[in-house]
């Protein structure tokens, strides 16, 4: 890991300085900073399982192709095209063949540097090869796992290559599946399977955050608050369409910051250009007292407000033997007051409180989804019930049940919500929750580990599908050996039907059956709930009117390469009003 100070800046200039001249964007240049709550938890992208590693690295690295964040399509990326087969087990991507990795002391020649089929197998290989700890990484469990011919096998030794994965000419290769998986696009547009140099996976230094993106990782940048320093790819082959130069931006720049308010401060301060999520305390605060700053003309700052496919919930480690006890986790359930929650805590920042399951109720990206069926398994507030379900589980009034760990990520929300929900537990079941707040990277291992007896938690959709939601419960992602991590299903949770159903889900030609299926599958998991759902994020979006090309969109990705600034005239906000009038 490498500490910079202001001379990279200079450094970087001057290089930039002496590249080749491409055609440029009138408002190219200049530089963005962002506030992330956490910093990257591993620099290797098939490890990656978190959103704020996905948001820093999706700036560095790439795959074959990506979600485009303003309509959430799959585009192209490193493949120009692909063709899927009629039965649709065989994908076949045609790679370009003007990409390069960023420059490295491993890849000394233009090319050296070319992206080549080579990269992409091993890449894959990689994927599909345990870890230095012996756990399987991410990519392999999200993408290839009893989906990608051939991949079981070489993971576990019994081939020395993946049968369903072959090229052919010089910039075609070619996925074989072992059933149609519909969403395998989605999944392939996932950080996880973006594409590492052949090289530097041989030489074991991919955590040297090598890609193909628009950024370049420089390192970070030492300080009261840790940053990373992302530059402009000079060698970048994307284009916009005028055939003007991609990113826009000279730098972009991440800066860690696990505490909202000190955020909201920094944005106000102008040392951040954009803020995502509010802090409750200070949402009436910012939106009236500044209220000038919205409503002049032009406004300084612009705000945006959209429902996102994001849960928060608490969840249950199965191995404990009370939990595995379906009477003990429906009382849990009955006894949350979410209203309070959503009211006093949550201070009415959110979209949805948890009246449903897994998968957000959003209509308008689920369509045709039963959210009333599943709103009918779910649990409303109901404190004799729950006391009557604790008492049928054979502990009366908490009698016997003895205390329970809670594992939390420390931040401004986390923290009050512990707080909230130990209260709650207390005086409807009699039960003593203590708290145990820790870093989000110690909090997530053990929580694959099950060092915990409830933990909370996060889920973000990969993409607009139930799937995305319901494989974090599906049983075939818990290891048979307890030691070993469980990275996916964290909670352990195996339910036969459930497992039944998702698999029809994922298996129907139809959108509408496996839709169905999916809802039928929710209904199970909440009838036997491994898990308690909070609430439905709702995200207040506040960028400098500046700030241009920054799309948000319903599953919180964000694109920095054709982000650019310029000042936001009167005649160009005057424009802005009569269109969305119209």
């Amino acid at each position: 890991m490498k500490t910079f100070g202001a001379f990279i800046l200079l450094a970087y200039f001057l290089f930039s300085c002496s590249t080749d001249s491409k055609k440029r964007f009138e408002y190219a240049g200049g530089s963005l900073k962002m506030a992330v709550e956490i910093e990257p938890s591993t620099h290797v992208a098939r490890d990656v399982t978190d959103y704020y590693t996905a948001t820093v690295l999706g700036q560095v690295v790439e795959g074959l192709i990506s979600i485009d964040p303003k309509t959430l399509k799959i585009v192209p990326q490193i493949a120009k095209g692909w063709e899927i087969s009629n039965d649709g087990l065989m994908y076949t991507f045609t790679i370009r063949d003007n990409v390069l990795f960023h420059p490295h002391e491993l890849l000394v020649s233009e090319k050296d540097r070319k992206l080549t089929l080579e990269d992409i197998v091993k890449s894959v290989e990689k994927s599909c090869s345990p870890g230095q700890d012996g756990d399987a990484p991410h990519a392999f469990s999200f993408l290839f796992k009893d989906n990608l011919k051939g991949a079981n096998e070489f993971y576990s030794g019994t081939s020395k290559t993946i049968e369903g994965l072959k090229t052919s000419g010089k910039n075609k290769i070619t996925f074989e599946l072992l059933q149609k998986d519909d969403n395998f696009l989605f999944k392939m547009a996932n950080i996880c399977g973006a594409i590492s140099p052949a090289k530097l996976i041989a030489a074991n230094r991919e955590a040297d955050l090598i890609g193909t993106g628009p950024f370049i990782f420089k390192g970070y940048i030492s300080g009261d608050i840790k940053k990373a320093l992302l530059v402009k790819n000079e060698d970048y082959y994307l284009t916009d369409d005028e055939g003007n130069a991609l990113p826009y931006l000279d730098t972009l720049t991440f800066i860690f910051q696990g505490r909202k308010l000190d955020q909201l401060e920094m944005f106000e301060n102008h040392e951040t250009d954009l803020i995502t999520g509010l802090p409750p305390s200070r949402i009436t605060m910012m939106l009236e007292g500044r209220i000038k700053d919205f409503n002049s003309s032009p406004p300084l700052f612009v705000m945006y407000n959209n429902p996102l496919l994001s849960t928060h919930y608490y969840f249950f480690n199965m191995n404990d033997p009370r939990f595995q006890n379906v009477k003990v986790r429906q009382a849990f359930n009955c006894a949350i007051d979410k209203e309070k929650l959503g009211r006093e805590v949550l201070r009415n920042q959110y979209y949805e409180l948890g009246y449903f399951g897994i998968v957000p109720p959003i209509s308008s990206s689920f369509r045709g989804y039963d959210f009333n069926g599943v709103r009918e398994a779910s649990y409303d507030f109901d404190p004799e019930k729950a006391k009557k379900l604790l008492a049928e589980a054979g502990y009366p009034n908490g009698k016997g049940f003895g205390s329970v760990n809670l594992r939390y990520n420390i931040g401004d929300i986390h923290s009050a919500v512990a707080d909230e929900f130990a209260q709650q537990i207390f005086q409807v079941l009699n039960i003593n929750v203590n708290i145990d707040g820790s870093t989000f990277e110690q909090k997530d291992l053990d929580a694959s580990k099950g060092k915990g007896d409830i933990f909370r938690s996060a889920w973000a959709g990969d993409y607009p599908n139930p799937e995305t939601f319901l494989s974090n419960f599906y049983g075939k992602w818990v290891p048979e050996d307890v030691n070993e991590l469980s990275r996916v299903n964290q909670s352990r949770y195996k339910n036969s039907l459930f497992d039944q159903l998702f698999e029809q889900a994922k298996n129907s030609s139809k959108l509408s059956e496996a839709m169905a299926y999916y809802a039928k599958a929710e209904r199970i998991l909440m009838q036997d709930p491994p898990l308690i759902p909070l609430w439905y994020s709702g995200d207040i979006q506040i960028v400098y009117s500046d700030v241009r090309n920054l799309h948000f969109n319903s599953l919180n990705q964000f694109q920095f390469r054709e982000v650019y600034k310029k000042p936001l005239t009167e005649e160009e906000y005057q424009k802005q009003i009569k269109e969305i009038s119209r």
